[in-house]
């Protein structure tokens, strides 16, 4: 359905895109030191601003920011990321489980923490095998609750614990590079040397308690199967760190339910996704899915683009890639990743789609400063073009272009809206 007097809007987010000053690029950031003509050719026909995600002094996780650059304001009563992961990847998750996003990662024999993420290195058929030992080899049935472990993507899983007297999503995170803002996960920069922490009941319930015992009772088992594992002897002897523990954070305990977006702009959307998280968020809001085949496939996504205009008013895409070597303080990477996403994503569809009849705005989910190696509240950039606002001397997508547009720093969950109105 396309509602008329209404131009057709592609939607894009730049995970981790935001970043600051770094001086091995004489100053510059990583968006405005990268050479993307394709971009730039849409900001010069563009009104710019910037966009405080999900709120000052909060370093979202893509999670939450994502849902607020949506126009959904949930930062006070949020589900937890776990939930979301768990609809994503299909898993039997229901009100009174407890849902938990993972991390294979590597810890030393004290639990010191030498990588969040196993080297990012684990291949699809490793993390497959190991989520396939823990499932095996790993019971809290003495404890009174079974649990269901899955491997997505990466380094990354999907906890859930079910237990006939239900449980409470009240507890902390054993992650610690992500704490417990009210209802959401934040980043926080960690230390060298950080150890797995312990999780904890945050309100002195029975459930909270329970919850907490059955999360560290998962976390040390699963540890004994991993640590023994035949794809971790194998990686060390390739000189790759082993994935020998789960860390956990973001739990939920109740299973949403949103208006969705149909219902608050009465547009038709399709979104075009490849991670768990996107896939869980797209159910929730009721987006039509489009799966592709892999992360940095850009020119899939151009086609998969292309084709979800014909019967979409909204195509909403969150391209991954500079969000990893921000986390890694890796600048020249980020520059190199941001050129990728131009010229195989921005220059092919720019010569594909009726560029004069669409609205297209291009924003991020967060910051991820390479100086921090970690999500930032910083503002992030937003152009949208060939709307009816006109243009306003923007030229390039950068944060320094961003914050002297006509468009002022906006809310993240008003974006959408704007976006939208300057389509009619």
């Amino acid at each position: 359905m396309h509602i008329q007097n209404v131009k057709k809007i592609i939607y894009i987010l730049l995970d981790g895109v935001g970043d600051r000053p770094i001086p091995q690029l004489n100053g510059l950031t990583p968006l405005e030191a990268a050479k993307t003509p394709g971009m730039d050719k849409l900001a010069e026909r563009s009104v710019c601003g910037m966009v405080q995600t999900v709120g000052k002094g909060i370093a979202p996780e893509s999670d939450i920011a994502v849902f607020h650059m949506l126009g959904y304001n949930l930062h006070e009563n949020y589900f937890g990321r776990g939930v979301i992961e768990a609809i994503g990847a299909e898993m039997n998750f229901s009100t009174g489980d407890v849902a938990m996003r993972g991390n294979f990662a590597t810890v030393s024999d004290d639990f010191t923490i030498l990588d969040r993420r196993a080297g990012r290195d684990l291949s699809q058929e490793e993390g497959d095998e190991l989520a396939k030992e823990v499932c095996e080899h790993v019971s809290i049935s003495d404890l009174g609750a079974s649990f269901e472990f899955v491997h997505t993507t990466g380094h990354r899983g999907v906890l859930v614990i079910h237990k006939e007297n239900k449980l409470s999503a009240s507890i902390t995170n054993t992650d610690p590079a992500y704490q417990r803002l009210g209802t959401i996960g934040v980043a926080v920069k960690t230390k060298s040397g950080s150890r797995i922490s312990e999780c904890r009941p945050v309100v002195d319930t029975e459930q909270s308690r329970i919850t907490a015992q059955l999360v560290n009772a998962f976390t040390l088992r699963a540890y004994k199967v991993l640590r023994g594992s035949r794809v971790n002897a194998k990686r060390i002897s390739q000189g790759k760190k082993p994935a020998n523990i789960i860390l956990l954070r973001d739990a939920g305990d109740t299973y949403p339910k949103i208006e969705t977006l149909h219902e608050k702009f009465k547009l038709s959307f399709a979104a075009i996704v490849d991670m768990p998280v996107e896939l869980g968020i797209s159910k929730l809001t009721g987006f039509d899915v489009i799966r592709s085949s892999s992360q940095k496939n850009f020119r899939e996504k151009v086609e998969k683009t292309v084709s979800a205009l014909v019967d979409h008013d909204v195509v909403y895409i969150h391209l991954k890639g500079p969000d990893e070597p921000g986390h890694d303080g890796l600048w020249k990477d980020k520059v190199e990743i941001i050129e990728q996403i131009d010229s195989e994503y921005f220059s092919p569809l720019l010569d594909k789609v009726d560029f004069e009849n669409i609205i297209f705005a291009i924003s991020a989910d967060h910051a991820t400063p390479c100086s921090l190696e970690a999500h930032s509240d910083d503002p992030v950039p937003l152009i949208i073009a060939n709307s009816s606002f006109g243009k306003d001397g923007c030229r390039r997508f950068t944060e320094k272009d961003g914050s002297k547009g006509s468009l002022g720093i906006l809310k993240g969950e008003d974006v959408l809206t704007k976006v939208i109105d300057g389509a009619r």
